[in-house]
């Protein structure tokens, strides 16, 4: 998913089967009415399910739409939500079928059915929007709805499915209220989940209430949210300074995060590891200044990550050499091996080698107003710029307006965070660098496609290592992307604030509901 910030979890992984489980949200929290603002840059691309890949939209999602199947904070492996239980069957990893609560139901009152599982899956398959998660869905065949009953049909075996299943990707939508082959407009979102969507002003706001009626994993209600967004790390920073939010969380300012100091009692500070990282992504189509596989790899010679992240970062993230983060199974220093440190001699013998006129112009885009992305590009561009050898064009667009533009091939290289999916290696390969990818850099490479077939095959994830390896080898040698840094996870909180350290950790759900006053 793009730009969220995630703790690194324990890799384990059992697809067995999965239990039943499920509480009815009861009030815990004598203040339980009392509204808590929550400030963030991550903005929210769509309000349909079918339509968003994003950290901004999945935290919504994650409170407003159930999926069969969530991730409780800390767990590595995905528990019951709307499901009553799942399993692959026929003793193979190509059916996944799972039976529903038959206590769920919508907004309107309707009561939920395996129809509209089906239905969900199949629309975000069919609209299939550039913005979308139907890369994510790459090995579901077809979708069979009985009843309360669901079965998934995998075009090749997927270990990694039932971890799909409880992503943003999997979001349960009313099939009365969304077009089966277009997306929904507007500002309403009718989800099963935790919290209702009372209103939503883009780029402004949404207030979410508690779902009474709510039927799953959640033990507990929440109190009422107001998710306030910010247009930059900036404002967020002077809305936490000025006390218009209760927590604050992605993006503050690095300066800030900086020097924060434990010893403030007037904050609570939440800091944990995290798996985001952010590349720069290199648009490899025919028409790029980039297409040459030399000319990237001479790019990635020039390229000083550490000056990169104590210059624009103040050290809150950490370097990061490949492509799948520290902490999670298969991580290697690919890059560092390929390239370990910067060399203007043998970038220059590179070019010279592809035969291009010097200096090599490209266009650099990145999201404007979301965390250092200014600065980053701003320092990338000093870099790169210092040899003599490239002339960089920076541009930065709103964030809707960066994700189309991108996804057109509009920019040579552009720079993106990346977080886990799920707690698998698995969400940073097929969507990074495999055929028909997320990131649209127009990267495909048979071998990395094998690569990934084979990882999926595997139940026990420890065997998925020697396949995870070689594939760093073959994405260091032709650099769709080049890895910058590795993040940390930071949530700031008033002192009458409690649950700030579950809100995120590792998985793509953002959990309002354990935010409680203290």
């Amino acid at each position: 998913m793009r730009s969220v910030r995630v703790r690194v979890l324990a890799m384990l992984l059992v697809l067995a089967g999965i239990g039943v489980g499920g509480w009815q949200l009861l009030p815990d929290q004598e203040d339980s009415d009392r509204t808590m603002v929550v400030g963030t840059t991550d903005a929210v691309t769509s309000l349909d399910p079918a339509g968003a890949y994003d950290a901004g939209s999945w935290a919504l999602f994650s409170n407003v739409f159930q999926t069969l199947l969530t991730f409780e904070s800390g767990g590595a492996t995905p528990v019951p939500d709307a499901a009553k239980s799942c399993a692959f069957v026929n003793g193979g990893l190509k059916t996944y079928r799972c039976t529903l609560r038959d206590d769920l139901s919508f907004p309107s009152g309707r009561r939920m059915t395996a129809e509209d599982v089906k239905y969900s899956f199949d629309r975000v398959k069919a609209i299939k929007d550039d913005q979308g998660p139907e890369s994510l869905l790459d090995t579901l065949g077809s979708v069979d709805a009985d009843g309360l009953t669901v079965t998934f049909h995998l075009s090749s075996p997927d270990a990694t499915f039932p971890f799909k299943v409880a992503t943003g990707a999997g979001s349960i939508v009313d099939h009365t209220r969304y077009a089966k082959d277009a997306l929904r407009s507007g500002s309403d979102a009718d989800g099963s989940g935790p919290y209702l969507l009372k209103s939503y002003t883009k780029d402004k706001q949404a207030d979410l209430a508690p779902n009474p009626d709510y039927r799953g994993a959640i033990k507990q209600a929440g109190t009422p949210i107001e998710m306030r967004y910010y247009t930059s790390a900036e404002a967020l920073a002077a809305g936490w300074k000025a006390k218009e939010v209760d927590v604050a969380t992605r993006q503050l300012p690095p300066a800030l995060l900086s020097g924060l100091s434990p010893s403030d009692t007037s904050q609570r500070v939440t800091v944990s590891d995290s798996a985001e990282t952010r590349n720069l992504f290199l648009n490899v189509r025919p028409n790029s200044a980039l297409h040459d596989r030399r000319v990237r790899q001479a790019l990635a010679l020039l390229v000083n990550r550490e000056q990169l992240v104590d210059e624009t970062y103040k050290g809150t993230d950490d370097p990061l050499y490949g492509l799948i983060p520290a902490g999670i199974t298969g991580h290697t220093t690919a890059y560092f091996d390929a390239y370990p440190k910067p060399d203007a001699k043998k970038a220059r013998e590179l070019l010279i080698e592809a035969g291009v006129t010097l200096p090599v112009h490209f266009t650099y885009g990145y999201g404007a107003g979301r965390g250092s992305g200014a600065a980053e590009a701003a320092e990338l561009k000093r870099q790169v710029e210092a040899s003599g050898l490239f002339k960089v064009t920076t541009k930065g667009l709103e964030w809707t307006k960066f994700q189309e533009q991108y996804a057109k091939g509009r920019f040579d290289a552009y720079a993106a965070g990346w977080v886990a999916d799920f707690p698998d290696p698995d969400t940073f390969s097929a969507a990074l660098v495999g055929t028909g990818g997320s990131m649209k850099n127009g990267y495909s490479s048979k071998d990395v496609d094998r690569l990934i077939l084979d990882s999926q095959q595997y139940s026990d994830r420890s065997r998925t290592t020697a396949d995870f390896r070689q594939m760093q080898d073959i994405v260091a040698r032709d650099v769709p992307l080049i890895p910058l840094w590795q993040g940390k996870e930071y949530v700031l909180s008033s002192e009458d604030v409690g649950g700030g350290q579950y809100l995120s950790d590792g998985t793509g759900v953002f959990r309002l509901w354990r935010l409680g006053w203290i």
